[in-house]
């Protein structure tokens, strides 16, 4: 999950700037400029990179390179940042560049081509760059509306499920989403409506709810964690926004981070918003050490590292012999038919969608 993100995991992992997160062991042939052997391999992230100490130091053990991890922001400032040192890159490889941002990274040319070993265990639908090989998928997640379940058993009011509900007398003044140029979530919400309603609808459908009330806020961790009424984050803050735009694996971290957890998520997802994100990382052009770069685009479509994935940053693997865990199971939810746009019609329109969107939106 970008933003990003994906993915939820803020919520409940502390910011942190650089962290070290696997032990030292012995290194591959890799030099630095100066000529030295490298043992570190450097990932550069948005904030909502999250692994297990465990799976790393099996990384470590497996390969002698110790990943250090440096986290940059939401997904569009992690990405702005490297474009703006491209050729002299802070890190090695960099995670979480999504199919909203993919082409901007790719214009740029900010990555080298490498084929990672095990792609052919890699859906073939979340391989967009399969002929050139910039970029490795690495996880997949569903930006939706999310429910309080609470709040419409109250009202004895059936919560939202398609995009025609939201701007629904009903639902006026309920729905808080994140800014679609600031946020990668409300990005992916608004190409979301203009694959549902097209180049002809979509903005009437945004004037539609904007009348309706939406509420539109910087990013999702005010979004979710402070407007959002449903969270244990927005109850503390007394947030009194019952749908909000997150992601259809948010119901799972309310049910793991409650005491005792709770039978039931008191969140549900309203299966007929959702858009799918996919996450990408690839090896920066220029990176110290190439070979331990290499070594980790392996290492993050392996088995082991996909299937700690969702309880760490609640997102889905992309390999397709990785298993989810029992409490993902039990309260995530699978979207079958999400919202998509092509990666050549985003590249063409994504900057104009969001000026027309800030236009209509936020005056």
């Amino acid at each position: 999950m970008s933003t990003t993100k994906k993915l939820a995991v803020t919520a409940v992992a502390a910011a942190v700037g650089v962290s070290t997160l696997a032990a030292c062991g012995e290194s591959k042939d890799s030099t630095t400029e100066g000529g030295a052997k490298s043992k570190t391999v450097t990932l550069v992230s948005h904030d909502s990179f999250a692994a297990s100490p465990a799976v790393l130091k099996e990384f470590t053990k497996e390969t002698g390179y110790t990943v250090k991890v440096l986290k940059s922001g939401d997904a569009g400032a992690a990405l702005n940042q490297e474009i703006l040192t491209k050729g002299s890159p802070r890190g090695d490889v960099f995670f979480g560049v999504d199919n909203t941002l993919l082409s901007r990274a790719l214009d740029n040319g900010i990555f080298t081509p490498y084929e990672a070993k095990g792609l052919d265990r890699v859906a073939a639908e979340a391989q967009l760059d399969q002929d050139q090989h910039r970029v490795t998928p690495v996880d997949t997640g569903d930006i939706c509306v999310n429910y309080d379940k609470k709040f419409f058993a109250d009202k004895k009011l059936s919560p939202p499920q398609s995009f025609d509900d939201l701007i629904k007398p009903e639902y006026k003044n309920l729905l808080v989403t994140e800014n679609a140029a600031t946020s990668s979530p409300g990005l992916g919400f608004l190409l979301a409506t203009t694959a549902e309603y097209g180049d002809e609808g979509w903005q009437d459908y945004w004037k539609k709810l904007k009348a309706n009330g939406v509420e539109v806020v910087d990013g999702w961790e005010q979004a979710y964690n402070e407007r959002f009424s449903g969270s244990a984050g927005g109850k503390k803050a007394k947030g009194d926004r019952p749908l909000v735009v997150s992601y259809a694996s948010s119901p799972p971290v309310e049910v793991l981070y409650s005491e005792p957890q709770p039978k039931e998520a008191p969140t549900g997802v309203s299966t007929g918003t959702c858009f799918r994100q996919t996450e990408f990382a690839g090896l920066l052009k220029g990176a110290k050490n190439e070979a331990g770069g290499k070594a980790l685009l392996d290492f993050l479509v392996s088995k082991s590292f996909q299937e700690d994935m969702p309880l760490n940053m609640f997102v889905n693997p992309v390999v397709k012999d990785a298993e989810l865990p029992e409490l993902f199971r039990k309260h995530g939810v699978v979207i079958g038919k999400p919202e998509a746009v092509a990666p050549e019609k985003i590249a063409e329109n994504r900057e104009q969608w969001v000026k027309s969107w800030s236009s209509l939106v936020l005056k």
